[in-house]
């Protein structure tokens, strides 16, 4: 086992009507808020009202800043962090899922480091020293970002999506109210079941590390997802269901599922360069390359795939490479059976560029490699040194 810190000081409120005590868990941290949310729906459901009703019988005082976006962009942040700035907060709360989450992260950032560029920090020639305190009321399980010490921006004047990992992103507080899951777009909640999966099994293949806790838990919490997804999925107001998907969100990405063993992420970037070239949902973009990740690179890590798939799909095959092949199409498989059939018409959640609806040219495969590798300075994956070659390779599988 490798050495590790765990750090994870995120005060949860967790159950049904939790958003009614968002006040209460403001005040502990400041006086004036900025909520960050995103479209209507929060407007729509009363959900943004009922949070707003909450800070005021607390005696905070707050503004709002709607019309965050999936891939949240840097220019939306910046105009967050000039009305944070104007209106003197002290406490910033994402009212949503992990797209205003992250948008929160970077205004609070933004707010407290007012001279600097957003852009700056995130690509860290800006050192972060100081932020202000940020809150969530979460809506969507699938970003984690809720408890994690990540956040991801998209730069849409040069096209590139980065992430920053820092103490500073983590929430002081997230409210989580699992029956808020039952009006969520099916396509969505599928995507965030797929991302939900992705953040554990971007911890999970790392050879050559012993981790039996850490392995036993992200197993665990994948065989949950698995299962409670296909039954939110055919009845969304399943409570028990949601409760299992929502708070499965919540661990996948806090660093418990790589203490001892550490991260790998290389999916994840993989799936950032499609969706900061193409605007594509998060969770569809990692379905739609980790096939093809998974056949590039398992023979090179047969233990831990083998294990993936006796573990966590039941495979019985006493041979490690077939075990393997099995686990990998049982899992392309799941990601087609979660997906609603009417957004791609005859298939699911996508396991290829196709089905997503991209057919990049070998001159876009090129770029998105470059993208993913940042310009092949580095290398992917702790199974085998990857680089923009081969992530060449691995798209062009996936189409």
């Amino acid at each position: 086992m490798q050495d590790f810190k765990y750090y994870a000081p995120t005060e949860i409120v967790f159950g049904k009507d939790a958003e009614n005590k968002c006040g209460e868990y403001a005040k502990k941290y400041g006086s004036r808020a900025m909520l960050v949310y995103g479209k209507e729906s929060v407007i729509k459901s009363g959900l943004l009202k009922r949070v707003e009703t909450s800070l005021k019988e607390a005696g905070v005082e707050y503004c709002l800043f709607g019309g965050a976006r999936p891939n949240p962009t840097v220019s939306h942040a910046e105009e967050g962090v000039k009305k944070a700035v104007e209106f003197g907060a002290d406490i910033i709360i994402g009212v949503g899922g992990g797209s205003a989450i992250d948008t929160a992260k970077a205004i609070a950032h933004g707010a407290a480091n007012p001279d600097a560029d957003i852009w700056d920090i995130w690509t860290r020639k800006f050192p972060l020293s100081r932020s202000l305190p940020i809150g969530a009321v979460l809506t969507m399980p699938a970003a984690g970002s809720e408890m994690s010490d990540s956040a991801v921006l998209t730069n849409e004047t040069i096209g590139k999506k980065a992430g920053i990992n820092t103490d500073f992103n983590r929430c002081r507080f997230a409210v989580i109210n699992p029956s808020l899951g039952a009006t969520l777009p099916r396509y969505q909640l599928a995507a965030g079941v797929t991302d939900i999966m992705m953040h554990t099994m971007d911890r999970y293949f790392i050879p050559d590390i012993s981790a039996e806790i850490t392995d036993e838990i992200a197993e665990g919490l994948l065989r949950t997802v698995i299962k409670n997804g296909l039954i939110v999925l055919d009845d969304q107001n399943n409570y028990d269901a949601m409760c299992e998907i929502f708070w499965a969100s919540s661990l996948s990405h806090n660093n418990l599922t790589e203490c001892g063993r550490g991260k790998d992420f290389s999916v994840h970037k993989l799936g950032h360069a499609l969706s900061a070239r193409y605007g594509v949902t998060h969770g569809a973009s990692l379905a739609a390359v980790w096939g093809a990740w998974a056949k590039e690179l398992y023979e090179d890590c047969l233990p831990r795939f083998s294990r993936y798939a006796r573990k966590v799909w039941g495979v019985t095959a006493k041979d490690d490479k077939a075990a393997a092949e099995i686990g990998i199409q049982a899992t392309m498989e799941y990601f087609k059976k979660i997906g609603m059939p009417t957004y791609f018409k005859k298939i699911g959640m996508p396991t290829s560029l196709s089905e997503l609806g991209i057919e990049p040219t070998e001159e876009e495969i090129h770029a998105l490699a470059m993208d993913a590798t940042m310009n092949d300075t580095a290398k992917l994956t702790r199974i085998r040194p990857i680089g923009a070659h081969e992530a060449e390779r691995i798209y062009r599988a996936a189409k």
